[in-house]
């Protein structure tokens, strides 16, 4: 999962350590394979929840002249971001924006040639997550693919038992509103989205998809 709120202030220090101890390069690899889909030329992305900062280097080093948001509600994650950037990518660092808060930190005129969401937004209960869903739609502009890398709906018994001990933990560690894996298909077509490219990973119980 990824950082939602300051509550992920408390974990940053060992958050990268623990998702490769149980997963391996398994969530590495999904949104690896969702960055696949970002725009060419000089896209103006929005990173949201994006957690350590890992996956700023993986946009920049696609797509060099994008300009990106990078929207983060944990203020030590947002640091580590910023520093992480200065250290592999200091030439880049005026090409990104960070910018501490939630969704409701955009601007109304503010428009994304590409929306990134990676492991964000299986943390919120039903009514939450659709006001987030909303509001990042609302600042999608025409055709811009929507990038997921996520946990999908558990369905064999082992599945059901690591998304339950991790919605356990991180709703004790963090305060998380989520409670159960969202049918985020289901959620965005709710906003006339759809996968257009989905591949599946760690045994099919994560997904990298690009939705429009």
């Amino acid at each position: 999962m990824s950082l939602a709120d300051a509550g992920f202030d408390r974990v940053a220090a060992f958050y990268d350590p623990l998702a490769r101890l149980v997963f391996g390069d398994a969530l590495r690899r999904a949104q690896q394979w969702a960055l696949q889909a970002l725009p060419a030329g000089r896209p103006r992305v929005l990173i949201i929840g994006g957690g350590t900062g890992w996956v700023l280097g993986e946009v920049l080093q696609r797509q060099p002249e994008a300009r990106v948001l990078y929207l983060e509600a944990s203020a030590v994650m947002l640091a580590k971001s910023r520093e992480t950037l200065l250290r592999q990518h200091p030439q880049r660092a005026g090409q990104v924006e960070f910018r501490l808060g939630t969704e409701q930190a955009l601007q109304a005129t503010e428009s994304f040639d590409a929306i990134i969401t990676f492991f964000f937004l299986d943390l919120f209960a039903p009514e939450r997550l659709r006001a987030i869903l909303s509001r990042l739609n609302q600042a999608r502009r025409p055709a811009a693919p929507w990038l997921v890398a996520d946990f999908r709906p558990a369905r064999p018994l082992w599945q059901r038992g690591l998304l339950a001990a991790m919605y356990g933990f991180f709703r004790l560690t963090t305060g998380i509103s989520g409670r159960q894996m969202p049918d985020l298909g289901r959620e965005l077509a709710a906003f006339g989205l759809r996968r257009q490219q989905q591949q599946l990973f760690f045994r099919g119980m994560v997904e990298g998809a690009v939705f429009g």
